[in-house]
């Protein structure tokens, strides 16, 4: 089951990804593409050219796990990304909202406190 956590930090790749990369594979683009430590606990977040596959690559200390997924209709919406980065940080609220296929442009958040970092 896969379970999102707001103290963990996610980076979605802005590139397409072959999905037949394995593990070695998205790491090592972790490493080489995105400039990242794939070691880190952190998730990083891979959707194929159709938009229509994810797969979310994580270290968990003492191997690495991967949640793959792939919609049999539809796609996965986007968040604006920037055009000179390879990876864009998203929140867990937004990759929650992106596997249920909500729109994240029809999305308003009322306004929180937020303590400065």
């Amino acid at each position: 089951m896969l379970h999102l956590s707001l103290s963990c930090k996610y980076y979605l790749y802005r590139a397409s990804t072959d999905m037949r990369k394995g593990f070695d594979s998205l790491s090592g683009m972790v490493m080489q593409q995105m400039q990242m430590n794939a070691l880190s606990g952190d998730v990083f977040i891979f959707i194929n050219k159709k938009r229509n596959q994810i797969k979310l690559l994580l270290w968990e200390g003492d191997g690495f796990s991967l949640y793959y997924k792939r919609l049999e209709q539809g796609t996965y919406e986007l968040p604006a990304i920037d055009k000179n980065s390879n990876s864009v940080n998203i929140t867990s609220q937004q990759l929650q909202l992106i596997l249920q296929g909500i729109s994240l442009k029809s999305v308003r958040r009322r306004k929180r406190y937020q303590h400065a970092a």
